[in-house]
Order: C-alpha cells, then sequence, then structure tokens
C-alpha cells in the first residue's frame, strides 16, 4: 500500500492492485496544490469547500459521503458518524470517519473531528493500523485531544494531518505541539510512505512532506 499526503486532509491511498482511493480534496484557497489526480474511490468527511471539492479529482470514481459500510473495487469501508465540533454538531455540523481495509491494513481517516471519540465510537471503529488524525486544532481536535485519542485508540502508526505549514494561513498550530505531547516523532522528506502488513517502525508518529 502507497500513502501519498497531498496537503491539509487529502490523502491518496493506492492499494498493491492498483486501486486509487482519494480523501478529502480540497479548493485552491486552502493553499497546497490542488490535487488533481485520477481516483477509483473518493471519500468526503463532511460538505465544506476545503474536503469536498471532488471536481479536481479525475477519472470514473465513487463518491462516497455517508456513513455505513461500503465494498468498491474490493476495498471495505466503513463510515463512522461523529461531529466537526464538541457540540454535537450545533457550530459546524457533522463528520464522517471513513475506515478503508487496504492490503491487510486498516487505515482510519478522521475528517474533521471535532471532539474526542466515545467509547462506543472506538469500539465501531475497531483496531487502526494507520491513524491519520488532524492536530491543528481551531476547526478540529487540538494536539492535546488528538494526543489523548492516540492514547484511546493506541493505532500502529499516526500520520498527523490538517495542522499549519508555510502553504496555508489557516489559523491553525503547527504539528510540533503534537509531537511535543505524544513524546515522540519521525519528519520524513517525502510525501510517501509505502506500507505492508509488516511494518514496523521506531516511532508511532510519521510527519509527511507536501508538495
Amino acid at each position: 500500500m502507497k500513502l501519498k499526503w497531498l496537503g491539509h486532509s487529502c490523502f491518496l491511498i493506492t492499494s498493491s492492485e492498483g486501486v486509487r482511493i482519494l480523501t478529502d480534496p480540497f479548493e485552491p484557497y486552502v493553499g497546497y496544490k490542488v490535487p488533481e489526480v485520477e481516483a477509483d474511490i473518493v471519500t468526503t468527511s463532511h460538505n465544506h469547500r476545503d474536503h469536498n471539492y471532488i471536481e479536481a479529482v479525475k477519472g470514473d470514481f465513487v463518491h462516497i459521503s455517508s456513513p455505513g459500510s461500503f465494498n468498491e473495487k474490493g476495498i471495505a469501508i466503513k463510515g463512522i458518524s461523529t461531529y466537526h465540533d464538541d457540540e454535537q454538531g450545533k457550530k459546524r455540523g457533522q463528520n464522517i470517519v471513513f475506515c478503508f481495509e487496504v492490503d491487510g491494513l486498516k487505515v482510519c481517516h478522521m475528517g474533521d473531528l471535532g471532539h474526542v471519540l466515545s467509547d462506543e465510537q472506538i469500539k465501531e471503529i475497531g483496531p487502526v493500523d494507520v491513524l491519520l488524525l488532524p492536530v491543528g486544532g481551531t476547526y478540529t481536535i487540538d494536539y492535546k485531544q488528538a494526543a489523548e485519542l492516540v492514547g484511546l485508540m493506541d493505532p500502529r502508526l499516526v500520520i498527523p494531518m490538517h495542522f499549519k505549514t508555510p502553504a496555508t494561513d489557516f489559523p491553525i498550530d503547527e504539528v510540533d505541539k503534537f509531537l511535543a505531547s505524544v513524546g515522540s516523532g519521525q519528519s520524513l522528506d517525502s510525501q510517501e510512505l509505502v506500507l505492508d502488513s509488516d511494518f514496523n517502525f521506531a516511532t508511532k508518529v510519521i510527519v509527511l512532506n507536501y508538495e
């Protein structure tokens, strides 16, 4: 499985069979290069333009934007309903956490999660190999809540997303506060990570670069 970060909350996940999953594509105003890529499956966690710009996506793709269980192109997908804020959606509405079964690994994309998950939600998600986690705060959980969630979910690997970089002027925190909270992390000079079911890293958190 190849995992490529395109900036913000957008990842391109490619299975060993070549099935391409794109998460939360964004509009140009976000600041990163718009992800004009081909995909077979596109998921959008909520209906905000920094997460659902499917017009940029190329190819004949299936768009999934609701909770439930799906099976597309041999990929099992589960969407779990959560909130974009800590007031049960009163401020920013709903958010969908998507889990993908790819090459024997469970990848969980948290979208714009705005609260720490309940025990019931964590149980519904189940064990996670790779957690794609917002850490910047303001519009999502902050670095403290993100660190708490890592402790509750205990994934094998965490890849932070939705944090401040030179590419975007969103009023959110940089990734450093989250790394300090979890006590470790490794920054790669690469957008892409290749994983199989036997992956093992010295650190639990890897920060990817962007184009």
